[in-house]
């Protein structure tokens, strides 16, 4: 009879482990906003009769966008909703238009190669487009079905509406500016200053501990029973993994170790780019109690997977958009709402 080595037959099995266990940590984040099929074709910001060629352009398209809503073709919870992008003539005016590229995958009868012009709309302009207010949507709860190119136009177009809408002054001297490069920064004239949308850097980290128990924490101002994953923004003179280590501790009273970058996304609500990570709990700390700041986290908790599995229906998680959630159903091994 054949006889196995126990010795070999363990370290097989834990090399095993092991592998499975890297490959997990390893494995691609499904990042919606994380997509794009768009060209932002940045040189042609620069010419000074760019808007008369786009609308002399029977190809070109609008994505109406009416105080952060935009138009989708049919429900907004359809499991793929689809932006409803216009021809020119049917925007009569725009508070704002915006260059956003040309599209790199065709979709809808749009041929690859589409321009596409933000439009962002006051009221009456939008009632002329679309009177019926419920057909006006926001994508943050109900956009994770987004194509690749549908979410990079959103999360640009939304982005950088925020933009101009929170920067209308120089900074340096608080006179108006105007909008310049095809609707990519913005102009005082006196001081000569050019102002461009920024991005503010967030951590999200999805923290682990001896027992692969999940730290999540609640917001005193969430309801009852709403948690995610813990996150901040990077300080000036910070790095991304200092930033980690750092926030953890001041939200939830733990010190953690190997930090492991997983991915990021655009988060356009209004301004930040979401860079997730898991960490451990540094066991070289000895016992850790939770203490949660009180000021943004009013509490935090380890769950279990059979804890998240059985409590699941009364859980609120957060979107499937978000990284957060993304981050969580990868510590869970796929997607919590499938699971039986």
């Amino acid at each position: 009879m054949f006889r196995v080595d126990t010795k070999v037959a363990n370290a097989v099995d834990s090399h095993a482990a092991s592998m499975l266990k890297e490959a997990k940590v390893n494995a691609p984040l499904n990042l919606p906003l994380a997509q794009s099929a768009i060209d932002r074709d940045y040189l042609e910001r620069e010419n000074p009769e760019l808007f008369d060629h786009l609308w002399a352009n029977p190809a070109t398209r609008v994505l109406a966008m009416y105080e952060g809503q935009v138009l989708l073709m049919g429900d907004a919870d359809h499991p793929l909703p689809q932006l409803r992008l216009l021809p020119v003539e049917a925007v009569p005016s725009a508070q704002l238009r915006v260059y956003l590229g040309k599209t790199t995958e065709g979709q809808a009868g749009e041929a690859v190669g589409t321009p596409v012009v933000l439009a962002v709309l006051g009221t009456n302009s939008a009632n002329q487009v679309e009177p019926t207010t419920e057909n006006w949507h926001g994508l943050r709860k109900t956009g994770a079905g987004l194509s690749a190119r549908d979410a990079g136009l959103y999360a640009q177009g939304l982005a950088v509406a925020n933009f101009h809408l929170s920067h209308p002054y120089c900074p340096s001297c608080g006179l108006p500016t105007a909008v310049a490069q095809g609707g990519w920064s913005r102009k005082c004239f006196k001081c000569d200053k050019s102002i461009f949308p920024r991005t503010d850097p967030a951590i999200i980290v999805a923290v682990t501990d001896e027992q692969d128990r999940i730290l999540l924490g609640s917001q005193g101002i969430w309801e009852e029973n709403r948690w995610s994953i813990l996150a901040g923004f990077v300080e000036s003179g910070e790095s991304l993994n200092a930033a980690v280590i750092r926030e953890v501790y001041e939200e939830a009273g733990v010190w953690v170790t190997e930090p492991h970058f997983m991915g990021s996304q655009a988060w356009p609500f209004p301004c930040s780019l979401m860079v997730g990570f898991t960490a451990k709990v540094d066991s070289s700390k000895g016992h850790q109690d939770l203490i949660p700041d009180g000021l943004e986290i009013e509490k935090v908790r380890w769950f279990s997977r059979e804890e998240i599995a059985a409590e699941r229906d009364n859980l609120l998680l957060p979107g499937k958009l978000s990284i957060a959630r993304a981050l969580i159903d990868h510590w869970f091994g796929g997607n919590i709402d499938d699971r039986g």
